[in-house]
């Protein structure tokens, strides 16, 4: 009997429907999530990156990130995004906790993220990082959280702060302070590690390199970066002290300026391209000098990201330690 109702009043509910259902639906849709949200722990409200205030039903669940490190972090809490940014590059970059599934995660690229595909996952919360695309999303009814991905007045620190933030929007703060309590572990045995090896050198540059056309950039992490401040809480010293950007510590420099760290082992991004370092074999400047000719350039293992959280950096610590060991 049941079926029979059904079908005769599917005419008149296609009728409806064709009257304009979609508010009255999208609602019921927002009020499920915010009941689910408040059964799940209560309304959060928080301090973004930014000041701004940002409230929330409840721990978020359907989360989209715009950024790498806040996808990792999100991850590593568990939660696996509804949409991330250019999640194959992901992928490649971080290896530290893969994003499965991504193709179908994809909201765009870093730094130009699509609306629209955004809008499409129907999610309770937007990660961001700052001076990313919150212009570009302020205008939705979803709430946005503005995340600092560095500070190279702090970088490990700021890391921290960037975690425990995304663990409280998703209720995460025993899994965030499980993990932390993992990474100081890592670090404090990573220390260990290099002192008990007793390196020749405990001089040090992390750099990675891209040719563009004719044109080799090369990037030292200099102070006040993420990979720079790992090494130095190892008991090194970072020999790049140039000019660096205020958030992430990267210089600038070209063949002649590198080669003025001298006698400091040179460390740089591995990946499977070494277009740059076909591009100096004919160099003489980078043949002749020190870190070359004593054999003190080296790779680390692809896929680590070097702007990322907790698990990428553990991932560097453990390149350090196998480098200098």
């Amino acid at each position: 009997m049941r079926r029979t109702v059904i079908a005769v009043g599917a005419a008149t509910l296609l009728a409806l429907s064709a009257c304009g259902t979609t508010e009255d639906s999208s609602s019921e849709r927002e009020a499920e999530k915010t009941s689910e949200a408040a059964a799940n722990g209560g309304p959060i409200t928080l301090t973004d990156a930014d000041g701004r205030t940002v409230e929330l039903p409840g721990p978020a669940q359907d989360v989209v990130v715009t950024e790498w490190q806040q996808v990792e972090d999100v991850l590593t809490l568990g939660v696996t995004p509804v949409g991330a940014a250019d999640p194959a590059g992901y992928n490649t970059w971080d290896t530290a906790v893969p994003l499965e599934d991504g193709d179908d995660l994809d909201v765009g690229m870093r730094g130009s993220i699509n609306k629209q595909a955004v809008l499409d996952k129907d999610p309770d919360l937007i990660i961001v990082e700052q001076g990313g695309d919150v212009d570009l999303l302020k205008d939705t009814d979803i709430p946005i959280l503005v995340t600092a991905g560095a500070d190279a007045k702090d970088p490990i620190g700021q890391m921290k702060k960037t975690f425990e933030l995304i663990a409280q929007a998703l209720g995460k703060q025993d899994e965030a302070a499980a993990v932390l309590e993992e990474f100081d572990t890592s670090l404090a045995e990573a220390k260990d590690a290099v002192a008990q090896a007793e390196p020749e050198s405990k001089r040090f540059v992390y750099a990675d390199a891209y040719v563009t056309g004719s044109t080799l950039a090369i990037r030292p992490f200099g102070q006040g970066s993420y990979m720079g401040e790992l090494g130095e809480e190892l008991g090194l010293e970072n020999a790049w002290t140039g000019k660096v950007d205020p958030a992430y510590g990267l210089g600038q420099t070209d063949v002649e300026g590198l080669t003025a760290i001298k006698d400091a082992e040179l460390f740089y991004t591995g990946t499977e391209s070494t277009e740059w370092l076909k591009a100096l074999d004919s160099n003489r400047l980078w043949t002749r000098s020190d870190f070359v000719t004593d054999d003190r350039v080296t790779a680390f293992p692809t896929g680590i990201w070097t702007f990322g959280g907790p698990r990428s950096g553990e991932q560097i610590l453990d390149a350090y330690v196998d480098a200098l060991t």
